[in-house]
C-alpha cells in the first residue's frame, strides 16, 4: 500500500525537479549576469566604433602575402615541435594519474602536477621563456610544449582510464607479465585516441601560437600585432586569412585522420 502510494506521489510531482532545476540554472545565469554589470545602453551605443573598425580591416593588402606565409610555416613549426614535446612529457604523466594504474599517492602528485600547469595562461607561460631564450621562436615553442602537458596528459589519463578491464583481467588470467598487458591490452585500445587527441591539440597550438606572438614569441602573432599597433590594419587582415586558410585545411585533415583512427 505504501509502495502504491508513494509511486502516485512520485507521478504527481515529477515535474517538481526538472523545474527546480531549471530554477537553479535562471538563478545562476541571472546572478553572472549582474556580476558582469552590463551596461546595454552603452552596448548598444559602440556598434558604430565597432563597424568602424571592422571597415578598417578591408580590403586585404596582399603585397606582404610573402611575410604572412613565411611567419605561416614558422607557426606551423612552432605548433609541431611543441606538440611533441608536450605529447612526449604528458604521456608517463597521465600512466601516473591514471586510477587503473597507479597507484593513491602517485595519482594525486600527477593530478597536482596537471593542474598547476593549467591553471597557467599560455601567454604567461610566453613571457617566462622570452625572458629566459630571447625573443623569437624557440621562446613560443617552449611555452607551447609545456601548455600541451596540461591538456593532452588529461586526454591520455582518460583514454588510459577507459580501457575495457575485462582485456586486461583475461591477460593477467593468461599469465601476460605487465609489460605484455600494457603491449597487448591497454597500448591498442589507447593508441587511436592518444592520436585523436594529439592531431586536436596541433590543431590548436596553431591558434595558441599566434597569440603568443603577443608577447614576442615568434610566429605569425608577431607579425599580425605589428601591423596592428602599427595601425596597418589591411595587411592585418592578409595575415588573419592565411591563418584562417591553413586553420581550416588542417581542421579538415584532421577531422579525416581522427575518424580513421575511431575506426580502427
Amino acid at each position: 500500500m505504501n509502495y502504491l502510494f508513494n509511486s502516485k506521489l512520485l507521478r504527481r510531482y515529477f515535474w517538481v525537479s526538472p523545474l527546480f532545476i531549471l530554477l537553479i540554472i535562471v538563478l545562476v545565469y541571472g546572478w553572472a549576469l549582474r556580476g558582469l554589470k552590463v551596461d546595454f545602453v552603452l552596448l548598444q551605443s559602440s556598434f558604430p566604433y565597432i563597424t568602424d573598425f571592422i571597415s578598417r580591416l578591408f580590403p586585404p593588402d596582399f603585397t606582404v602575402l610573402d611575410v604572412a606565409v613565411k611567419a605561416l610555416i614558422e607557426t606551423v613549426q612552432m605548433s609541431l615541435w611543441g606538440t611533441t614535446i608536450g605529447a612526449i612529457l604528458s604521456l608517463p604523466i597521465a600512466v601516473a594519474s591514471a586510477s587503473n594504474v597507479a597507484p593513491g599517492w602517485l595519482r594525486s602528485l600527477a593530478n597536482l602536477l596537471q593542474n598547476a600547469v593549467r591553471s597557467v595562461p599560455s601567454i604567461i607561460l610566453g613571457l617566462i621563456f622570452v625572458a629566459a631564450t630571447g625573443l623569437g621562436a624557440p621562446a613560443g615553442t617552449l611555452a607551447l610544449g609545456i601548455y600541451t602537458i596540461g591538456y593532452l596528459a588529461k586526454f591520455y589519463q582518460q583514454a588510459i582510464e577507459a580501457v575495457d578491464p575485462r582485456s586486461l583481467e583475461s591477460l593477467k588470467v593468461t599469465g601476460a607479465s605487465k609489460l605484455q598487458i600494457a603491449q597487448y591490452g591497454i597500448l591498442p585500445q589507447v593508441l587511436p585516441l592518444g592520436l585523436g587527441y594529439t592531431f586536436w591539440m596541433f590543431e590548436y597550438n596553431i591558434r595558441a601560437a599566434s597569440v603568443l606572438g603577443v608577447v614576442g614569441a615568434g610566429g605569425i602573432g608577431f607579425q599580425l600585432k605589428s601591423y596592428i599597433d602599427g595601425f596597418e590594419y589591411t595587411k592585418a587582415t592578409t595575415m588573419m586569412l592565411v591563418l584562417l586558410v591553413v586553420v581550416t585545411v588542417i581542421d579538415a585533415f584532421s577531422s579525416q585522420l581522427r575518424r580513421r583512427l575511431d575506426s580502427m
